[in-house]
């Protein structure tokens, strides 16, 4: 006979209810069952009516099963923060399991025949004869079989029609709640109303910035007199400055996270802090911002306006819109001292610029030259080595270039033909090139000397067919014989190598490309004409001439400018540069000799091998906002000094004013100064130079100041990992030549911003994500809106939808800032680029609320007339489950000062650990029962006067503990999550006098140092460890048969009699945790200890040292029959 619950559900159904299944096995094997029941047949097709009979008589009470099988045991278990105190507005019942038919029995009997079970009519499918008459009584019980599945059957309908039940880890929305309370800016929020019930970002977030600003808790003054007084610790970061066209981004988000947590870290600690805020004035981008709103509200461009009105438009924009982005980072928490705050374009910063450029350029590491240099024809400007993309090509692609509407052909390789100077017809040299247009500003041929097929054209020329220009065929060893034909195109005006070439042989360097990318100097019909059009035009003129040879495809590597996505041009133009072999040979050695520092040290090798192979470093900007470069073109009014060229040195000097310059250049060439003419360079310098002043130019310099004296060498710089070379680098060379000090001690670099699947952030696929968003929360609708506004195309913008659809199909929940500077700072730990999943911002979210009713739990347990002890000592008599706690939180303290000091933000990991699955889910659970306990007792008639004070001693020695945990626990968390941790221990009760008061903020709270809460206890870890592993198994136990109701008795056993009596002293803690009833411990002490487990339980082994073993709950009249209860 079988006894297995597949004989009596058909397959589908029994994996529906797979722990009834196990259940019921286990139940029907047991002796007492067979005792009372004797065997139970299950029988199959060839025995239908004992079928029926068996399953009616076995009438088990499975009202447990059906409850999730996952399990909903008392404490919650969820890493972020799954609510286990129960508070949670948002649905933490048991877990949705409705009357919809979720109980094991949930398909009664009657409803289990009619669902086609019936063995008769298998039997009768499967045989070849008839079946015989039925009997009048046998239609009659069909007939209510098919009476009761048709009533089946419309409950199962009515079920499915029914919205399914949030399930256990998708959440309902939370609610909002929103602090309405009138409280003017800068006071201090009203803390004597009562917490709301559940957290809510809006609620905690609100009025307590405006306070902290206000008293001035962000200043290094706070607290102290000036900030030269005296103190042996200060802590001084700048922040990379943002964009003043700037709006936040991620990027700006985890930046001002992992900053901020380490700055109010360190002003919890007592140091002397200051964390200095500033914005650069971005020269290239507020240029093309301001252009494009001339044009499009007035339409007129600068060169209308002219130069001066022109930067009054620019500062009257900047007025309007440049505070925003500081709005923004105020209301990610960043605790900067915003009275310090810099603008790269102050008069302050100006200064510093230009004596910065007058310095260097007297040492002679700037210096003036006509060299080739990436130009952007859409900004019109040159642009550094360094702000150059190169896109890899492996063949024909098709590129959008702003400017030109349809897209433009790269990735081939062009073949043409020069004629053969004084030869006859078919006498040509054929050449190869990806930019044809190019060919127009050829100056040469060039073959390998030793490559034989050309060996007789030494001395020969071919002819420009559209110039006309003699071209002189040189013999150069650079030419690859290998590559195309072995002939190539000579292009010094516009090519690196050319121009080398060029240079060698004494060829000129036509430019013929102007600042718009126009074509100049050229024959007709190419001249004036956009370059790539003139790419198309000049092929079409060659297969005119008979002159073309073919296209093929070519791997090659496009150039691509950072800024405005424009494929550069190499150009020749004379530009200001900076020697930078000295500076960087410097700053590497800083790093070889450990005086700098890179963390995480993976960074170290790309320092040194970028700084040993740097290249001169292009500063000049063809713009007209910025710092204006402080040089001056001279002009002797004297005709036995002919007159200079852009291009030399000697003709420029630098000035801080222009008297200054006079002097320098009379002097330089031995004249009267009022023989000397001036004229002031038109260029910019590039905005990463002023950005590269930044660590001791918002002090004052050159200036000597208090803060540049008590600042600067600043302690830290914190940025990505992305700008180590155009912002790190260039500080690091900047402060060692004008300051002969490294700006910094230490470098951290963090990770880049990713979305969830690793791609990067783009407009175009619709994964950017607005750190604003994610703290207010957005639907997909106002995600559409927000594409829509921005300036993609038709098909951008469809695949930007059909992205947003797919990562946020319910749109981002409101995860409040809290939660997002927690997930950045987590994500941090990881050591790598982030691949932001919002839901995991989300679930930090659910952390804050456990939190919040953790601590609105332990307000409650304390009560009004509460006062915490004057030192850290707990009062009273402390049990395990307090010495424990206090011994976890001793290590979480160790765990998250030591992480920190290294700047490790598994910091994060300590504090959530502790606060999850030490206090929430362990000590508050004990805390609660003691507090019942002590209730009971003073509740009690006749209470021993011992008793009752044994009982006063162990509830003030639970609340000291709750105090002191939740005080340090908020006070660890508060570096990273301070609106929240704020809002909380504001409402903790203060010592009482003699103690001095608290601080008036959690911002300037001392920090909990390991010396003060050096509390490990190995004695009561282990037994708790013991204990809790007991509990563990116990709710694995409860979980694999669906008990999250009911609390039935258990009983531990342990083969050794020293941990046997240790599980016997922590039964109280093992009935709680565990979600038990009474608990009994076999070999422990006492009379009344059993010798085995009682029947019918179920077992599982808690350590090396346990066994625990769980009485399964069945209805009364069997578990009377079975001994589990009195008859």
């Amino acid at each position: 006979t079988s006894r297995s619950l597949s004989q009596v559900l058909d397959a589908a159904a029994v994996a529906a209810v797979p722990n009834v299944h196990r259940w019921f096995q286990t139940c029907v094997r047991l002796p007492q069952f067979r005792a009372v029941l004797g065997d139970v047949g299950l029988c199959g097709a060839a025995a239908p009516a004992p079928q029926r009979e068996c399953h009616g008589a076995v009438d088990l009470e499975l009202d447990a099963v059906g409850q999730d099988a996952v399990g909903q045991d008392a404490m919650g278990q969820d890493a972020m923060g799954q609510d286990a105190m129960g508070q949670d507005a948002v649905g933490q019942d048991a877990v949705g399991q409705d009357a919809v038919g979720q109980d094991a029995v949930g398909q009664d009997a009657v409803g289990q025949d009619a669902m086609g079970q019936d063995a008769v009519g298998q039997a009768a499918m499967g045989q070849a004869a008839p079946a015989p008459a039925k009997s009048a009584a046998q239609l009659k019980k069909e007939a209510k079989k098919r009476e009761k599945l048709e009533k089946f059957q419309q409950k199962q309908e009515k079920i499915r029609e029914q919205p399914a039940p949030p399930s256990r880890r998708q959440r309902r929305t939370p609610g909002v709640v929103t602090y309405d309370l009138e409280t003017p800016p800068g006071q201090k929020k009203d803390v004597a109303v009562p917490l709301p019930p559940s957290y809510s970002p809006r609620y905690v977030e609100a009025a307590w910035y405006r306070w902290w600003e206000q008293q001035g808790f962000f200043k290094p003054e706070f607290g102290r007199g000036r900030v030269s007084q005296p103190n042996p610790r200060v802590f001084m970061m700048c922040v990379p400055p943002p964009n003043v066209t700037g709006a936040l981004h991620l990027g700006h988000a985890l930046t001002s996270a992992i900053q901020d947590s380490i700055v109010r870290w360190q002003r919890m600690r007592g140091l002397t802090t200051l964390w200095n805020p500033g914005c650069d004035h971005a020269g290239i981008a507020t240029q093309v911002v301001v252009e494009r709103r001339l044009w499009r509200e007035r339409r007129l461009t600068r060169q209308q306006l002219g130069r001066e009105r022109f930067l009054q438009e620019v500062w009257a924009w900047k007025h309007e819109k440049g505070d925003r982005i500081y709005q923004q980072l105020r209301q990610l928490g960043a605790s900067m001292d915003w009275d310090r705050a810099c603008f790269t374009m102050d008069p302050k910063m100006s200064r510093a610029v230009c004596e910065a450029f007058v310095r260097l350029h007297e040492q002679g590491l700037i210096y003036r030259s006509t060299r080739m240099v990436h130009w952007s024809c859409a900004l019109r400007s040159a642009i550094s080595d360094i702000e150059v993309e190169k896109r890899e090509l492996s063949g024909r692609t098709l590129l959008r270039v702003p400017g030109y509407e349809d897209p433009v052909e790269f990735g081939v390789l062009v073949a043409f033909a020069y004629p053969l100077e004084g030869s006859g017809q078919g006498q040509e040299v054929v050449v190869a090139t990806t930019r044809l247009e190019t060919m127009l500003g050829d100056a040469a041929v060039a073959v390998h000397p030793e490559d034989p097929r050309y060996s007789h054209l030494r001395g020969r020329c071919v002819l420009h067919p559209f110039t006309g220009q003699r071209l002189p065929v040189l013999h150069d060893p650079f030419v690859d014989p290998q590559f195309g034909t072995g002939a190539v195109k000579v292009t010094p005006g516009h090519d690196a190598t050319d121009f080398e070439v060029g240079q060698r042989h004494c060829l000129p360097s036509p430019c013929i490309l102007d600042d718009e990318g126009r074509l100049r100097d050229v024959p007709p019909p190419f001249l004036g004409m956009p370059r790539f059009k003139a790419r198309t035009a000049v092929m079409e003129a060659l297969k005119e001439l008979g002159l073309f040879r073919g296209v093929t495809e070519n791997p090659m590597v496009v150039p691509i400018c950072s800024r405005s996505r424009d494929v550069l041009e190499p150009v020749l133009r004379p530009q200001w540069f900076l020697r930078c072999s000295a500076l960087a040979a410097a700053a590497a050695a800083a790093v070889r000799e450990g005086e700098l520092r890179l963390r995480p040290p993976a960074h170290t090798r790309t320092w040194l091998q970028w700084m040993d192979n740097i290249r001169d470093w292009c500063i000049s900007r063809q713009l007209w906002w910025g710092h204006r470069i402080p040089a001056y073109f001279i002009t002797i009014d004297d005709p036995s000094i002919p007159p200079g060229k852009d291009g030399e040195g000697k003709f420029w000097v630098s000035g801080r004013t222009e008297a200054e310059a006079r002097e320098k250049a009379a002097e330089r060439f031995g004249v009267a100064a009022e023989k000397v003419t001036l004229r002031q360079d038109e260029d910019v310098l590039d905005t990463w130079f002023s950005s590269g002043l930044f660590p001791f130019s918002i002090f004052g310099w050159p200036e000597p100041s208090e803060d540049l004296e008590v600042f600067y060498p600043g302690t830290l710089l914190e940025t990505g990992h992305d700008i180590l070379f155009f912002w790190v680098a260039r500080m690091v060379m900047l402060g060692l030549a004008l300051t002969q000090r490294l700006p910094f001690r230490e470098v951290y670099l963090h990770a880049i911003v990713r979305d969830a699947h690793g791609r990067k952030m783009s407009k175009s696929l619709g994964n950017v994500i607005d750190p604003l968003d994610v703290i207010h929360g957005i639907s997909l609708q106002g995600l559409h809106e927000q594409l829509e506004s921005s300036n993609l195309d038709p098909a951008e913008l469809e695949r930007a939808r059909e992205g947003q659809k797919r990562d946020f199909p319910n749109g981002i929940p409101e995860c409040g800032t809290d939660a997002l500077r927690f997930a950045l700072c987590a994500y941090t730990a990881q050591g790598r680029d982030i691949n932001l999943d919002v839901m995991r911002v989300l679930g930090y979210r659910h952390f804050c609320n456990k939190v919040w009713n953790g601590a609105r739990f332990v307000l409650q347990a304390l009560g009004g007339s509460y006062r915490p002890p004057p030192d850290l000592q707990a009062r009273g008599r402390p049990g395990l489950a307090e010495r424990w706690v206090r011994s976890r939180l001793s290590r979480a303290v160790g765990a998250v000062g030591s992480a920190m000091e290294e700047m490790d933000f598994r910091a994060t990991t300590a504090v959530h650990r502790f606060w999850v699955y030490e206090l929430c889910d362990v000590y508050l659970w004990d805390a609660a029962d003691a507090a019942d306990a002590a209730d009971a007792a003073d509740a009690a008639d006749a209470v021993d006067a011992a008793d009752a004070a044994a009982a006063a001693e162990a509830a003030l020695a639970v609340r000291d503990t709750l105090h002191t945990c939740v005080d340090a626990g908020l006070r660890l968390l508060a570096p990273f999550m301070p609106f929240l941790s704020e809002e909380l221990w504001q409402r903790l009760p203060p010592p009482a006098p003699p103690a001095p008061p608290p601080a008036p903020s959690i911002c300037v709270c001392p920090f909990p140092e390991p010396w003060q809460y050096c509390w490990q206890d190995e004695e009561a870890e282990a037994a708790m460890e013991f204990t809790l592993s007991i509990v563990h198994a116990l709710r694995s136990l409860r979980s694999t048969h669906g008990i999250t109701r009911g609390r039935p008795p258990c009983t531990g056993g342990s083969p050794d009699p020293s941990w046997a009596a240790l599980a016997g002293r922590c039964t109280p803690h093992i009935r709680v945790l565990g979600g038990v009833g009474a608990v009994h411990v076999l070999g422990g002490a006492g009379g009344d200890t059993p010798e085995s487990p009682p029947p019918g339980c179920a077992v599982a082994v808690a350590s090396e040292r346990c066994s625990v073993h769980l009485l399964l709950k069945v209805s009364p009249p069997r578990a009377i029959a079975l001994g589990a209860l009195p008859g």
